[in-house]
């Protein structure tokens, strides 16, 4: 893809690391992020890249845990009520194993309408959401990725001051990678290079 060059990236101090695009930029330099969180953007596309590692919902079928979490979100974002989804599955991880067998992610993608920060339902943006869940049994963890892209911004919404409001830019016509493609490199690449990183919450 012309313009576009992925690198793999630390996460968690290192313990962790994927590969996505060098454009997205690290959210915890800017405001802070709650230690669970790395929240990278993509402010001139307000396209972003959520990493969560969460406490195992043991109550959770692993079969729709990528579809709960991301009802979860919508929830969150008083979003449940638009939740349009457009399709669910598994994916193995390249890199990561757990035991003898690779590891396993359910995916789930759907669009939503959600406002920005504190405003309100009048300025609600169209985005596609694509989540990924990594269950980490042996550290009682539920790794949660979850990807963000604008399909319409809102005249209203504060995201129309950064890229402008109307259906957004198609990423090859801006020279980036498609977001599917962003996040499908995210999961993929997912790896765990320090264990010890889930002992406080194990």
């Amino acid at each position: 893809m012309a313009g576009e060059s992925s690198t793999r990236r630390p996460l968690f101090g290192g313990a962790i690391s994927t590969t996505f695009p060098v454009r997205f930029q690290d959210v915890s330099n800017i405001r802070e992020v709650p230690d669970h969180q790395e929240v990278l953007v993509d402010p001139a596309r307000d396209e972003s890249l959520i990493f969560e590692l969460l406490d195992l919902k043991g109550e959770v079928e692993d079969g729709g845990s990528a579809l709960w979490f991301l009802r979860d979100v919508a929830n969150e974002q008083d979003a449940g009520d638009n939740l349009v989804m457009e399709h669910s599955g598994t994916v193995e991880l390249a890199g990561l194993r757990l035991g003898e067998a690779p590891a396993l992610a359910g995916t789930a993608i759907a669009r939503l309408a959600v406002s920005k920060g504190r405003q309100g339902r009048e300025a609600q943006n169209i985005v596609r959401v694509y989540l990924a869940n990594i269950r980490l049994k042996n550290a009682a963890t539920d790794v949660v990725i979850t990807a963000y892209e604008p399909l319409l911004i809102n005249p209203l919404s504060e995201s129309a001051q950064a890229v402008a409001a109307g259906p957004a830019v198609p990423a090859e016509q801006a020279g980036c990678l498609p977001m599917s493609e962003v996040f499908r490199l995210a999961v993929m690449n997912f790896n765990i290079h320090d264990w010890n990183l889930f002992n406080g919450s194990a």
